[in-house]
């Protein structure tokens, strides 16, 4: 600057500054206007006691220096607003993922539910459609392939290969068949055999009476066939 004129006196801190002679720490810039003749308050002293002075810095060096401090301070700005940008996304991210997990539970709580009512929807059209022991006609004998063919009438198709498995343990589908030793009597050995006269009074000698009644002792009993072939499994016995 020309000499008469009051320098503006602009201290730097914070960043190293090279020059041939020294390496002098300087960073943000502190202005005083020129040709202000108050002195520098206290507080201002304490602030810039440890900062050198632009006017301090040769010449060539100053515009580095302010260039420096600029930079520094463009710097930690752009970091700041990195962290801050980085916090909004973590947290966009976390509600997100937060909000999918609700969407996926009640997806799957919805799915559920409609695969019982689906479930349940079936199994009503498949008792409804189910016929009793009084549909089928009255013979004097039966084969076993008549026999099945009428408990498969009468028994929830998802419920059939439970209850076939009961009965071909229990009696391999002989409507007539006794237990010599216990008495035990045909196709679900009931015991004693009379009390499936509850389903009709010819439970002897007519297998959709007693298929009748099997079926209504394995839901009462068990909730269903396949329940009392779970226990059937578990024990040996129903």
């Amino acid at each position: 600057m020309l000499e008469g004129n009051r320098v503006s006196r602009i201290s730097v801190r914070g960043f190293a500054v090279a020059s041939a002679t020294a390496v002098t720490t300087v960073g943000a810039v502190v202005g005083v206007a020129s040709g202000s003749t108050q002195q520098p308050s206290n507080d201002f002293e304490a602030t810039a006691g440890d900062a050198t002075l632009l006017a301090d810095i040769p010449a060539g060096q100053q515009a580095q220096v302010q260039t420096a401090s600029l930079t520094q301070q463009a710097d930690a700005q752009a970091i700041a607003a990195d962290a801050a940008a980085k916090k909004s996304a973590e947290e966009s991210a976390r509600k997100q993922a937060a909000e999918d997990a609700i969407a996926k539970q009640k997806a799957a709580e919805k799915a559920e539910q409609e695969a019982k009512e689906r479930k349940e929807a079936e199994e009503a059209a498949s008792r409804s459609a189910a016929r009793d022991a009084s549909d089928f006609a009255t013979q004097s004998s039966y084969t076993i392939a008549e026999i099945q063919a009428m408990a498969r009438q009468m028994v929830a198709s998802d419920q059939w290969t439970c209850f076939s498995n009961i009965v071909d343990h229990e009696s391999d589908w002989n409507y007539k068949a006794v237990n010599p030793s216990s008495g035990a009597y045909g196709l679900f050995q009931a015991l004693p055999g009379s009390k499936m006269s509850s389903a009709g009074a010819d439970w002897q000698t007519n297998p959709a009476t007693q298929i009748k009644w099997g079926l209504n002792y394995m839901n009462e009993r068990y909730g269903s066939p396949c329940g009392a072939w779970s226990f059937w499994q578990a024990n040996r016995w129903y």
